[in-house]
């Protein structure tokens, strides 16, 4: 009997880890999610990960062969395989790669999760058939991969592409990363909750938002407040769109890409971020790209997206052997 052959895509977040198997088309063939616990040590997180997905591999009655695991994580280093100071994990330094050869003899390789988005995107998402393309995370801060010439940009220490630590105000808004002003203070779920806060302390537009307490806000109700027209919550998605749309501007200028892709749960917003995002970067554009570089949203499927993104990690890597 034929075997197929699969690849393990992990993706790994602060509270929740999710992994699967997929085939070179795409297809998710099994899946299965754990704890991170990311206060315990990280070999003992590794360890619980290969048995349980060894567990998900014995459960499937398919021919399958494992040939490679793709990783996606908080400052995944593509050169060293590792994972350096990440947010959210208080693991400090990993050596990801080297904890797995512990147990598999197969390729493994590691970005960090916005890089592995946009190779998910490449193989068998929105962006398959480009070769210059940007993908956009806009979750609780704001993650980018930056693809040129067909090839993912790490830079020279593998930490490149990170237009949400670009800088939009010096004298701006706190970021965790120990500076002010950057891109995902404003351009993020946590950065139109802060732009709402702001607009909530000025008198006006009367809103919907100002009958809740500040601790109940989240991106979600702005939308849906936005939804029913509150001009407050339009008016956060106009600015959020304005910072946004002028850094993509910026970004352009560097990579000419053909798209630019939106990604993560603040894209849901649709229109709502789009339209102004489009119409401020259009703006901003210099004069040779305008009208040139198409705003799209992603089309990897929502709740297996970051699994498929961790997966075409590996099998771009293996289909270029």
């Amino acid at each position: 009997m034929n075997q197929k052959e699969v690849v393990l895509g992990v993706d790994i977040g602060g509270t929740n880890t999710k992994f699967g198997y997929v085939d070179k088309s795409g297809n998710l063939l099994a899946e299965g999610e754990m704890l991170t616990e990311a206060h315990r040590p990280a070999e003992e997180f590794f360890e619980r990960l290969h048995n349980q997905a060894e567990i998900l591999f014995a459960s499937k009655k398919e021919n399958l062969k494992l040939v490679g695991i793709g990783l996606g994580a908080p400052n995944g280093n593509y050169y060293k395989g590792t994972i350096e100071q990440p947010p959210n994990l208080s693991w400090k330094f990993v050596d990801v790669v080297a904890l797995l050869h512990r147990w598999y003899s197969i390729p493994i390789a590691l970005t960090n999760d916005a890089n592995a988005a946009a190779l998910g995107e490449m193989l068998f998402g929105a962006a398959k058939g480009m070769k210059d393309f940007i993908v956009i995370t806009l979750g609780t801060g704001l993650g980018s991969g930056i693809v040129a010439n067909g090839e993912l940009i790490y830079g020279h220490d593998g930490f490149a592409g990170e237009i949400g630590h670009t800088i939009v105000d010096p004298n701006g808004r706190q970021c965790g990363c120990g500076r002010r002003g950057c891109l995902e203070t404003y351009a993020s779920a946590s950065g139109i909750r802060r732009t709402v806060e702001e607009l909530l302390k000025m008198p006006a537009p009367p809103s919907e938002l100002r009958e809740i307490g500040l601790e109940s806000i989240t991106s979600k109700r702005i939308f849906e407040a936005a939804q029913r027209g509150d001009k407050l919550a339009l008016e956060a998605f106009e600015l959020t769109g304005r910072y946004l749309g002028l850094k993509l501007a910026d970004s352009v200028a560097y990579t000419s890409p053909e798209a630019i892709i939106l990604f993560g749960g603040l894209a849901a917003a649709g229109d709502f971020i789009f339209s102004p995002t489009k119409k401020y970067m259009e703006e901003f554009l210099l004069n040779i790209f305008k009208n040139k570089v198409r705003l799209l949203p992603s089309s990897l499927p929502k709740g297996n997206a970051a699994i498929l993104g961790a997966a075409a990690l590996m099998w771009k890597q293996l289909l270029k052997m």
